[in-house]
């Protein structure tokens, strides 16, 4: 099982970006899905997380701004991400708690976002 993470890129202050995070493998079923985000020099921060039945939760820094969103039959969770701020800036990495034999956590390569000022 992999999971990985699509999008990223610069983006000026207020702009907007999208990430996607799709699962591949062989699995029976995806529990939680989630996005975090390592700033350089800071320790990692939960950004949003959904859970199988649609219910999400945000970082206090990002309500309001970004949308946390999946596709069941993809297997893919999304990051829609709007008047994005410099303290924005990092790489962010997707998790996914999957089914296979057992249940485990898995995470994505991490995909850079980076916003100019």
């Amino acid at each position: 099982v992999q999971l990985q993470a699509f999008g990223g890129g610069l983006v000026q202050t207020g702009g907007s970006l999208n990430l996607s995070c799709a699962a591949s493998g062989s699995f029976i079923a995806i529990h939680r899905m989630a996005w975090y985000r390592r700033a350089p020099g800071k320790g990692r921060e939960l950004v949003a997380v959904i859970d199988s039945a649609g219910v999400t939760t945000y970082g206090d820094s990002v309500k309001g701004r970004f949308t946390i969103s999946r596709d069941n039959a993809k297997g893919t969770v999304y990051l829609e991400m709007t008047t994005l701020k410099p303290e924005d800036t990092g790489i962010y990495y997707c998790n996914a708690n999957l089914r296979s034999a057992s249940w485990n956590s898995y995470w994505g390569q991490g995909t850079q976002v980076t916003v100019s000022s």
